[in-house]
């Protein structure tokens, strides 16, 4: 405790440095005066309470929120002065709602807890005093060697030692970590690898340093020191040697590794941050009526205190006789007097502001979220693959999008590649029946034979077959595959693993045209032409990155010779080619793209001894680097990634997915566009735009490409916005790259804003990730404030699906990096019109109705209160019984609303579907505007006046509404208020309401009866447990009369039938397109029952006709009428014809007809 203390206070740092030195076994040196690093335990940490400070912690949580902190204060006012209403009138609905939330946050962290414990208590194996010794995975220590057994998960993130095989390699799958489920192979380093059993890591003597965590988990920095026969030995460390924790062994017996990074310091804890907080259009409008409404509460609350001491300024009302004041009330200060009546009647007055609206808005989005998941028509059945809500707090604002980013590989396309073209040294081929052909010829040859490739396609297919990250497993039933088992004369059915689509589709490709990858083993790598192996030792790997866009191998061929292979982007390699078919290869690639391929360029470069010992040379030093590593690699890998030769480019293809072209067109149609941001090529990327119809043929291109200054850029910028103004066209299209973005953000925003926004589509091709995160907060942050959505399915999509006021993630073959920080998730892009059109739709108008009638309900029922005070000369009394002001909205109107905002369907979700431009009726969040709150809050005045002044007329003065002549008093009259308002505050959303279900009708017409069948029970019964009881045989006595039932019928009647005749007048004279649709939908519906009727009497004077009439020569029992009700009469008709005697009567009854 007292070390936390002082991290806290910033005196004990837990790193000082920015590197760890890590002593393996945690063998100390001896000599000198060495103090040990402080590293934290392996305890991982998912919880946010203990036992101690639950209480405390998740109160101060609650009370940041401003509405329960606002009812807090006012219950705490109560407590302290005198006040017309009991503290119990705040206190339970406060206390209601504060345990609610305490109890569902509490289950949550225990929940959480328990698997901590699962985790924290997982038994694991260490090397310690030389023998091998099973703890639990909170003991592990930075520095402990620990054993991992096949399918183990890695407890810790460990520097890989050895494992069971001789080279030290092992397999493992980070799926539980970024979803990517292909095997990736790690290393040991040469010296450690034969360190296989306990007692041979006994005598290891080696100290790993590294850099402190850090949350990337592709990026690690470190090295390690290895002392040998009396000399120390360098070995850099990377990502290849580090294996993380939540990362599974396979196909590997076991391994030894060194605990570096324990607990909370492992990479995967680091990478527990939680998301942004989003909040949505309609949260934000929620909080600025509740802002409206404090200031209508301040304002009856003033006016009320100064209306009361304008009425005492008369000594009769200030002093009556039956209520004199005492010395000390005569001589208190008028300030604290003017204070404490001030309080008063905002305490009275309080229930304006609706304490259970957060409460049922976050259950409403919680159970709401549930329907997402449920939609079959959300459901992949191909990948078993439902929808799922990673948050629901968003669920409204999918229906109040704009503007929709998506990625293209993965979003739009499959993912899945298939080689179809290449060109080598200047000769373009395609792919027919496995075999390369040139352009124009096929491969009806008489012995099928496709022409030789000659020594530079040989080479280019090697290239292809070596430059790769692939590896291979093979079928096999008793242990590990051994990569080159072919030798043993073994045979195995080997399948490819890549982490990149592209890699698995050209080594799949090379194997088809002779060239077969067998795979690697240690330093080698094993490729089979023609019947014949060849080996090649990997000297080196230079991988991809998204700066270089490329990347190499370096490797020793058979004969000797030192060469490299490398493949990227045409841009990133064909700048740095000094020979080949340099130009005839460019407009290849230029006509792969237009195509719709994705393109690689491939080239190579021989070393000759000198040149591969200075690259050999540079390479080690910047690997062994603690300090700028990564930038010191860019310099030598650019070093070495020159003067090369080009062999040829190879077209990819990536299929559309299903449906991509209906989607986009709807989403169009909807009022939302649509913009592509790809790092694909531009030709690459126009040809996918058009051919998904994100671009249409009639559509005007405009392009915004190669612009190398800010002159350039704003000068087209200039010539763009010119165009768009003079071109009659109704709409326009726009390309940009990532180098001309660049420049049009850095200065010309505006400018580059008034062009985007005046197009139907654009298209951002050659983009980094970064900034596809600025293109969406560009236009998020723009002075309209539009709702953006971003969707994607790969790591590259996580800054922008951040970013987005709403982010999709693609459940697709790129991992789940995606899926895991977007706050939606679906199996394919189709499904986002669904999502958007009928979900956003629904949750929308459900949620706006929500919050509109909350304020709404709170405004009648509080504004009585108000007006009551002019008749009780400001005294401050309640109109209503203390159990009604609390159970009103707890109980009474709470679930009602509850359901209809559940449930409600404006229009059937096919009509959605099939009517895009229905979404257009709720953007801009319109049934949350303005004029909207302001018609909701002056028809609750509005009623609020009917309800007290229509009771008021009923029960004015000197009138008996009893048999016996008894008159009503004022909790009587209160009570008549109070029931008129519970009723039509219900009935007013049943009136709301378009969609009723039986549950619907259950709590409209059940909470009504609740309220009568309680305050019969509450006023019927002497309760031992209360004060007083006011109410005792008021609500019995006011029901008893005849007068009563009649005035509560003409008050409501008065309420409710303005707004039916305004619903009436409005859907025939000015129908929205919602209401169009209703209407369109109640047509097609009756006439539906019509024609159903009609047909069932038509049938019906049939079989009676036939009946009538002499029989067939088939002996025929006819089926009853009663068989042929619409479910009736189509079985019956289905067992008959399916059967052969219903074939033989049917055509007995023809021929007889005819006859």
């Amino acid at each position: 405790m007292l070390r936390w203390i002082r991290q806290q206070l910033g005196f004990d740092p837990p790193h000082q440095s920015e590197t760890r030195t890590v002593y393996i076994a945690n063998r100390f040196p001896q000599r000198g005066h060495y103090i040990p690093q402080r590293f934290a335990d392996n305890r991982i940490i998912s919880s946010k309470y203990t036992i101690w400070n639950f209480v405390p912690k998740n109160l101060f949580e609650q009370f940041r929120r401003i509405a329960n902190f606002y009812f807090l204060i006012i219950f705490l006012v109560q407590l302290m002065i005198d006040t017309p209403t009991s503290p119990v009138t705040s206190g339970l609905p406060l206390f209601f709602v504060i345990t609610v939330t305490a109890i569902k946050q509490g289950y949550e962290d225990w929940l959480r807890h328990k698997a901590d414990n699962e985790v924290n208590g997982a038994p694991v194996f260490v090397v310690r005093s030389g023998s091998l010794v099973q703890t639990r995975s909170k003991n592990i220590r930075v520095g402990d060697i620990v054993r991992v057994a096949k399918d183990e998960t890695f407890p810790a993130d460990l520097v890989l030692l050895s494992s069971d095989r001789e080279e030290g390699t092992c397999h493992i799958t980070t799926a539980s970590l970024d979803g990517e489920t292909n095997l990736k192979t790690h290393y040991a380093v040469p010296e450690t690898a034969t360190c296989q059993s306990v007692s041979r890591l006994e005598t290891l003597q080696a100290v790993v340093e590294c850099q402190q965590p850090e949350a990337d988990l592709y990026r690690f920095v470190g090295r390690m020191t290895i002392k040998q026969h009396g000399e120390e030995i360098v070995r850099p460390l990377g990502p290849e040697n580090l294996l993380l924790r939540g990362a599974r062994l396979k196909n590997t017996k076991e391994i030894f590794g060194v605990a570096v990074y324990t607990g909370m310091e492992s990479k995967m804890a680091l990478n527990y941050k939680c998301k942004s907080q989003k909040r949505s259009a309609v949260e934000k409008s929620m909080n600025t009526f509740l802002i409206i409404y404090l200031g209508i509460l301040l304002s009856e609350a003033v006016l009320s205190t100064i209306l009361k001491y304008a009425w005492q300024a008369e000594n009769k009302w200030d002093e009556p006789f039956y209520n004199e004041k005492t010395e000390q009330e005569r001589n208190s200060s008028q300030i604290l007097k003017f204070i404490s009546d001030f309080l008063a009647f905002l305490v009275l007055y309080n229930f304006i502001i609706p304490i259970s609206l957060y409460v049922t808005v976050e259950m409403q989005k919680f159970l709401g979220s549930f329907f997402i998941g449920w939609d079959l028509d959300l459901y992949h059945e191909e990948t078993n693959q439902k929808a799922q809500v990673n948050t629901s707090d968003l669920n409204e604002e999918l229906g109040q999008v704009e503007y929709v980013f998506t990625d293209k590989t993965g979003t739009l396309t499959e993912n899945e590649m298939q080689f179809r073209e290449c060109s080598i040294n200047g000769t373009k081929y395609q792919e027919i029946n496995g075999k390369l052909f040139p352009e124009g010829l096929t491969d009806d040859s008489p012995d099928g034979s496709a022409p030789g490739l000659g020594k530079e396609g040989e080479l280019f297919l090697k290239a292809v077959s070596l430059c790769h990250t692939v590896q291979i497993s093979y079928d096999q039933t008793d242990g590990p595959g051994d990569p080159f088992s072919h030798t043993n004369g073994l045979s195995s059915q080997m399948e490819y693993y890549a982490s990149s689509p592209d890699e698995k589709a050209l080594v799949e490709a090379t194997k088809r045209m002779g060239v077969t990858f067998m795979g690697s083993k240690g330093e080698y790598m094993e490729i089979k032409i023609c019947g014949k192996f060849e080996k090649y030792k990997l000297l080196h790997v230079l991988e991809f990155d998204a700066d270089r866009r490329r990347m190499s191998v370096i490797l020793r061929t058979p004969s000797g010779e030192k060469v490299l292979f490398t493949k990227g982007a045409e841009s990133a390699i064909l700048p740095y080619t000094k020979s080949g078919e340099i130009e005839k290869t460019r407009v290849h690639v230029d006509e792969f793209a237009l195509k719709g391929l994705r393109t690689l360029v491939v080239a190579y470069r021989p070393f000759s001894e000198e040149e591969y010992k200075e690259v050999d040379r540079r390479i080690h030093e910047a690997r062994t680097a603690l300090q700028n590593r990564e930038a010191r690699l860019a310099e030598v890998f650019n070093f070495v990634e020159k003067d090369l030769v080009l062999l040829g480019a190879t077209g990819v293809e990536d299929k559309l997915q299903d449906k991509v072209q209906d989607t986009i067109e709807a989403l169009r149609l909807a009022g939302i566009k649509v913009w592509v941001l790809t790092g694909d090529k531009h030709e690459t990327a126009v040809s996918v735009s058009l051919s998904c119809g994100h671009f249409h043929r009639t559509m005007n291109i405009l392009e915004l490409v190669q612009k190398k200054t800010d002159q350039e850029c704003a000068e087209q910028l200039r010539r763009l916005c010119r165009r768009i103004t003079e071109d009659h066209v109704i709409q326009h299209g726009l390309v940009v790259d990532g180098a001309s973005l660049s420049l049009a953000l850095r200065g010309h925003e505006k400018l580059f804003m008034e062009v985007c926004k005046n197009c139907s589509a654009v298209l951002c091709c050659r983009m980094a990730p970064l900034q596809k995160a600025k293109v969406v907060r560009l236009l998020k942050t723009s002075p309209e404030k539009p709702i953006t959505l971003a969707i994607g399915d790969g790591a590259n999509d996580v800054s922008m699906i951040q970013e987005a006021h709403v982010g999709i993630g693609i459940m697709g073959k790129e991992g789940r990096q995606a899926v895991r920080n977007s706050d939606y998730a679906i199996a394919r892009f189709r499904f986002l019109a669904k999502l958007l059109l009928v979900h956003g739709h629904f949750y929308y108008i459900r949620i706006a109705t929500l919050v509109q009638y909350f304020f709404y309900k709170n405004v009648c029922f509080i504004t009585p209160q108000f007006l009551y005070q002019f008749f009780c000369l400001f005294s401050q009394q309640t109109l209503y019984d203390s159990v009604y002001l609390t159970l009103y909205n707890i109980c009474f109107t709470s679930l009602p609303i509850l359901v209809y905002s559940l449930f409600e369907q404006l229009v059937h979700p096919h009509i959605l579907q099939s009517k895009p431009v229905l979404y257009r009726d709720i953007s801009k969040n319109s049934m949350l505007s303005f004029k909207t709150f302001l018609y909701w809050t002056v028809l609750g005045f509005c009623h609020a006046f009917v309800f007290f002044f229509g009771s008021y007329i009923l029960m004015g003065e000197d009138t008996s509404l009893m048999g016996n002549g008894q008159m009503f008093g004022n909790w009587t009259f209160g009570t008549l208020v109070f029931t008129v308002m519970v009723i039509t505050v219900t009935l007013k959303l049943a009136l709301e309401t378009h969609f009723w279900t039986w549950m619907n009708h259950f709590v409209t017409w059940g909470s009504i009866a609740f309220y009568f069948i309680f305050s019969l029970f509450y006023g019927g019964i002497i309760w031992p447990f209360l004060h007083t009881q006011d109410m005792y045989f008021v609500f019995v006595q006011l029901l008893s009369s005849g007068s009563t039932w009649f005035a509560i019928i003409i008050i409501i009647t008065t309420c409710l039938f303005p707004d039916v005749i305004k619903k009436v007048v409005y859907r025939h004279l000015q129908p929205t397109s919602t209401q169009k649709s209703q209407m369109e939908e109640d047509t097609v519906s009756v006439r539906s029952e019509y024609d159903i009727a009609e047909s069932r009497n038509r049938e019906e004077d049939n079989w009676q006709l036939l009946a009538a009439s002499p029989r067939p020569a088939h002996h025929v029992t006819l089926p009853s009428p009663s068989l042929l009700s619409p479910t009736g009469a189509s079985d019956a008709w289905t067992r008959c014809a399916a059967s052969r005697r219903g074939r033989a009567a049917a055509h007995g009854w023809v021929s007889w007809w005819s006859e």
